[in-house]
C-alpha cells in the first residue's frame, strides 16, 4: 500500500480506501461484511469511509464492529453528514447546526471512537447559511471530535466559499469526495483546479463506475445474477446510465490495454483514477473479500503516457465531462 497527503494537511491516507456504501447493513450480511473489512486491513488499507445515511446508520455500526480492537492511531476513519436518518423528522437531515452536532455524536457512538479523522458534508445544503454549517464543523474540531473537515459532490463555487470560511474560522478544510472514473470526469474542468488552489484533495467514489469498468456487463447479455445492476435497492439506478451499447463496446476496447499492462480491467480503472495528482485516494467497495484483494493491486501502479492516451482514444465519445453534472441538490 502507498500513502498520500490529504490536501495541504499533515494527514496521510492510504491511496486505496475502503467504503461501505450500498453494502454493509443492507446488501451484504454481517459475516461477509466483516470478512471484507478484515481483507482491507490485511491488504494495508488504513482509510475507511462511511456515512450516517448508509443503510440508515447501520453501515457505521457494521464498520465500527469491524474495526474494534484495531489500533485507533493507525486508522483514518471518515464519515459524512447531510442525508436523512432516524425517523426523518425536520431536523434529521441537512447541514443545520442541530443536525450536524447530533449526527456527529451518533456517528462517534456507532463507530466506537472518540473522534473521526475526517468529517464530510455529504452534499451542499442550500437551505442553511454556509456560515452556520462551517461554524458547527469548527466547533467539532475545537472539541477534538473531528480532526479534519471535507465535503462531497460540491461544485467549484461552493468549495471556494467553504474554503474562505474555513480560513476565517481556522478549520482544516482538506478534501472533496466526488464521483470520478474513466467514464465520468466532470470534476476535471473546474473542481480539480479549484481544489488545487484551495489546498484540497479528492477522495473519489465509484472508480470502477459501479462495476461497469470491470467488463462484467456485455452488450446483448443480461446483467450477471447478483450484480449491482440487478439490485433495485443496491444502486441499479446508478448503473443503468452506463449500460448503453455504445459504452459497453467502448469498455471492451479497454480489455487488450489492461492485458498489455498486466492488469485486470478493475485494476486498470482504479490505477487510472490514481494518476490524477489531485486524487489522494480511490474508494473501493466490496461484497466479497476477493474483490478487495484484486482492487488493492492497483496501489502504486504508474500508467505510461501512451497507455493513458490509448485509454482516451478507446473511450472517445462516451466520456461524461460536462462540469454542470457535478451533483448538487
Amino acid at each position: 500500500m502507498e500513502f498520500r497527503r490529504l490536501g495541504r494537511s499533515g494527514l496521510s491516507i492510504s491511496e486505496i480506501a475502503y467504503g461501505n456504501w450500498l453494502t454493509h447493513g443492507s446488501q451484504v450480511e454481517e459475516e461477509q461484511a466483516q470478512s471484507c473489512i478484515k481483507a482491507a486491513l490485511e491488504a494495508g488499507i488504513t482509510t475507511f469511509d462511511t456515512a450516517d445515511v448508509y443503510a440508515n446508520t447501520a453501515a457505521e455500526s457494521v464498520l465500527g464492529r469491524g474495526l474494534a480492537g484495531q489500533r485507533r492511531e493507525s486508522l483514518e476513519i471518515c464519515t459524512k453528514v447531510f442525508g436523512p436518518t432516524g425517523p426523518r423528522g425536520p431536523n434529521d437531515k441537512g447541514l443545520g447546526r442541530k443536525h450536524i452536532m447530533e449526527a456527529a455524536h451518533g456517528s462517534l457512538k456507532r463507530l466506537g471512537t472518540d473522534y473521526v479523522d475526517l468529517y464530510q458534508a455529504h452534499r451542499f445544503d442550500r437551505t442553511v447559511p454556509l456560515e452556520e454549517t462551517m461554524l458547527a464543523f469548527a466547533d467539532l474540531v475545537r472539541q477534538g471530535k473531528v480532526l479534519y473537515v471535507g465535503v462531497s459532490e460540491w461544485t467549484a463555487e461552493q468549495i471556494t466559499r467553504g474554503a474562505a470560511l474555513a480560513r476565517e474560522l481556522k478549520v482544516p478544510f482538506v478534501s472533496n469526495q466526488p464521483q470520478y472514473n474513466m467514464l465520468h470526469r466532470v470534476i476535471e474542468e473546474h473542481v480539480v483546479p479549484t481544489c488545487e488552489r484551495e489546498g484540497l484533495s479528492q477522495i473519489v467514489w465509484s472508480p470502477i463506475a459501479q462495476g461497469v469498468l470491470t467488463g462484467k456487463y456485455r452488450r446483448g447479455q443480461a446483467p450477471p445474477e447478483g450484480s449491482r445492476a440487478t439490485d433495485e435497492n443496491g444502486g441499479a439506478n446508478l448503473v443503468t446510465r452506463f449500460l448503453r451499447d455504445e459504452m459497453l463496446d467502448r469498455v471492451e476496447r479497454l480489455r487488450p490495454l489492461a492485458d498489455q499492462a498486466g492488469l485486470s480491467l478493475a485494476q486498470l480503472a482504479v490505477a487510472w483514477v490514481l494518476q490524477n495528482t489531485n486524487v489522494a485516494a480511490a474508494i473501493i467497495g466490496a461484497s466479497r473479500p476477493e474483490q478487495v484483494h484484486e482492487n488493492v493491486k492497483a496501489a502504486g501502479v504508474r500508467l505510461e503516457a501512451d497507455l493513458l492516451t490509448a485509454i482516451d482514444e478507446a473511450l472517445d465519445g462516451v466520456v461524461e465531462s460536462d462540469s454542470r453534472l457535478t451533483t448538487s441538490p
